[in-house]
């Protein structure tokens, strides 16, 4: 009968599981194992390694203090006020307009409530953003133009050749060519190109050589050769013409456009993003104004309310001392008393509280977090209903609103992509044109000798040795696969954008819808809500007699007080809330700088700068006959104020910031109610603001 071994483990397996052991091994033996493979610092090494006492520690960065007037208020704060009595503090009284005047003039940094600048500091908004993408070396203007720019290139070099010949010295061979070749030869060239906006390039280029050898049957031991030739190559096809050099660039690649246009619309996509900072931080400063003015009322209110359950617990304790009370009366009057107590101390230091929403009014206008004042905002909310015309309203918000101005810079980058992909896919087709004079001299200048072949100058400048080329180059790749993707490429794009700014524009119709109906809502909440307070303060005065005559149960007396601070504190939010919606409304259809008196402008230009547009100006005249000029379309339409008066048709705004300072002006004259206000009941101020601020942007210009 057959006997069946066991067959053996393959050798692989057998290898792997004593692997497994070992290592199982060495995990089981802790630290121990590792230390004996990397064995710590013996007895005898006294010095200490790099990673030990330079290479692991964390370094402080050195840099220079830039010491400003904001670090200097960030530095000397005084501790925040925690519980103190606002009634001892000294008041620092601050109008709406003048909040705005600090905010926008204290720091080159827009702030904003949310405080990302410790925790994102990338994402921060500043007044040097649109500065930045105008000096941009890779995708600014000026290295748009720079493509442009004259190019002078040099080269200068000297070569010492020695080198043996396999020559036969006493065959025929040897008597042309010396067994061993020994020369001096210099190269020298030098050429200034430039490109025009057509796409050409123009060049003139200087050549000369110098060699100097032992090779026999030469007239001169050393002579000078050279030429100076003029080249033009001028694309016809891919590459040609002024538009698409000023959209794609000259040298391009397919699907990169880096030309004039594509940058001077990036730098008015930043100045859009400027914008809205701007807007951002005039939004954020009103927010925390009203809030602050809302927390001194809920303060005062929660006061009362304090003051009204301390008596009526004073009274219940007297009564309880003759016999004429009860105790659980009494008690009940008592906890009330401390939770009104409690909600004073959160109206005054609480999350929501004043001392906190003045800190973050002070932060947002560059003060210290305490100073020994306390801000009192003084501006009178107002209370009058407010009727805006729905037809120019909206008509202002899909033109002067920044985000749809932005997207249409969007959308006009995209057809001038498409434009440019669309001229790039054509085949490269250049005419190519030189024209050379050319000379060979003993010397390189003039030696005072008429002998022929003198000088290498002589012989250029006499003109007696001419050549010329021209032809035509053609190079495309077959398919032209690479265009036509960037063509299809740029049309989804453009069709993305437009799509983008439908989107965008029936967002605007339903945000303006919500805020006019936010406006109705809180004016009716507004009145409302005064005349609960209005029957709760009747509702006190009835119940606190009828408990005082003994016909009623102290609980109605103390759920009335309670009513009566809630609908008090309910009522001066509500006029915050009416106040923030007539702001919102105003933001949403993007007049929101000129409600508040907000202007944005150029700032001065650099020393000298104004002196060379004068003298450049000197040596532009008008054309004659304009008409016969071919004009390409323009990428926008003019300038466009945000803070103008409102017009249902207006120009952009093109500014380049660099710092912002707040000028105050006296109110115009005429009407601060623009056309689609319409007054209602009263005569409103709708600029609670009062003087306008204007926001000067300095761009830093420099001597062209």
């Amino acid at each position: 009968m057959p006997i069946d071994h066991p067959r053996r483990k393959p050798r692989r397996l057998r290898v792997a599981a004593r692997t497994s052991v070992a290592l199982g091994a060495m995990l089981a033996s802790g630290c121990g194992l590792i230390h004996k493979i990397s064995p710590q610092p013996g007895p005898h090494d006294t010095v200490k390694s790099y990673n030990d006492n330079v290479g692991m520690q964390i370094a402080y960065p050195e840099v220079a203090d830039c010491l400003s007037e904001v670090s200097h208020v960030a530095r000397t704060a005084l501790p925040p006020l925690v519980s103190e009595d606002p009634t001892q503090i000294p008041t620092f009284d601050l109008t709406l307009a003048e909040a705005v005047q600090m905010a926008v003039g204290q720091s080159p940094v827009l702030r904003d409530i949310g405080g990302t600048i410790v925790t994102q500091p990338g994402f921060v908004s500043t007044i040097y953003d649109p500065s930045m993408v105008h000096a941009n070396p890779q995708f600014g203007v000026e290295a748009a133009l720079s493509a442009f720019d004259a190019q002078y290139r040099g080269q200068l070099f000297w070569q010492k050749l020695d080198q043996p010949n396999n020559i036969e010295s006493a065959g025929l061979g040897g008597a042309f060519t010396p067994q061993v070749f020994q020369a001096t030869t210099a190269t020298y060239q030098s050429e200034l190109s430039k490109r025009t906006a057509q796409g050409g390039t123009f060049a003139l280029r200087h050549v000369t050589l110098y060699d100097r050898n032992n090779r026999p049957f030469r007239e001169f031991p050393s002579d000078f050769t050279g030429w100076v030739e003029a080249e033009w190559r001028q694309p016809l096809m891919r590459g040609a013409g002024t538009e698409f050099n000023r959209i794609a660039g000259p040298g391009g690649f397919i699907g990169q456009y880096n030309g004039v246009l594509i940058a001077r619309v990036n730098e008015d996509v930043a100045l859009a993003d400027f914008e809205l900072a701007v807007i951002r931080l005039v939004n954020d400063v009103e927010q925390a104004y009203w809030d602050l003015s809302a927390a001194y009322r809920i303060l005062e209110a929660t006061l009362r309310g304090r003051e009204s359950a301390l008596q009526t617990f004073q009274y219940q304790e007297v009564r309880l001392q003759v016999g004429a009370g009860r105790s659980d009366e009494e008690a009940q009057a008592q906890s009330q008393y401390y939770q009104f107590k409690a909600r004073v101390e959160l109206a005054l230091s609480g999350p929501q509280g004043l001392y906190a929403l003045e800190q973050r009014l002070r932060y947002l206008l560059g003060m210290p977090p305490a100073d020994g004042r306390l801000i009192k905002p003084v501006t009178p909310a107002s209370d009058v209903r407010v009727v805006f015309d729905w037809e120019s309203a909206l008509s202002q918000a899909v033109q002067r609103r920044v985000e749809v101005r932005r997207q249409r810079f969007n959308i006009k980058r995209r057809e001038m992509e498409l434009y440019a992909a669309r001229l790039n896919r054509r085949p490269q087709l250049d005419f190519l044109g030189n024209y050379r004079f050319r000379g060979l001299g003993d010397h390189l200048f003039d030696t005072d000798r008429n002998a022929p072949l003198d000088n290498l100058t002589a012989e250029i400048l006499s003109g007696d040795y001419q050549e010329w080329q021209a032809g035509m180059e053609l190079s495309f790749p077959v398919g032209l696969r690479a265009a036509s993707n960037a063509v299809a490429h740029a049309r989804l794009a453009l069709n993305r954008e437009r799509a983008v700014l439908n989107e965008t524009e029936l967002r605007v119709s339903h945000d303006l819808a919500e805020a006019v109906r936010r406006i109705g809502l809180t004016h009716t909440l507004l009145e409302t809500n005064y005349n609960g307070f209005l029957a709760d303060l009747r509702q006190v005065d009835v119940l606190g007699r009828r408990y005082r005559d003994g016909t009623d149960n102290i609980n109605f007396l103390l759920l009335a007080q309670r009513q009566v601070v809630n609908s008090e504190i309910s009522f001066y939010q509500s006029l915050t809330d009416y106040n923030l919606a007539i702001r919102d409304l105003h933001r949403e259809k993007g007049s929101l700088l000129a409600y508040n008196g907000v202007s944005l402008a150029e700032g001065p230009w650099a020393n000298g700068a104004h002196r060379d547009a004068y003298e450049m100006g000197r040596f532009l005249d008008t054309r004659h006959n304009p008409e016969a000029v071919h004009m390409p379309p323009p990428v926008s339409s003019g300038p466009f104020d945000p803070s103008a008066p409102q017009h249902t048709q207006s120009p952009a705004v093109s500014a380049s910031p660099e710092m912002i300072e707040a000028v105050p002006e006296q109110p115009a004259a005429d009407d601060p109610l623009g056309p689609d206000q319409v007054q209602s009941e009263s005569p409103v101020e709708l600029n609670p603001s009062g003087r306008p601020v204007h926001v000067k942007t300095f761009t830093g210009a420099t001597r062209s």
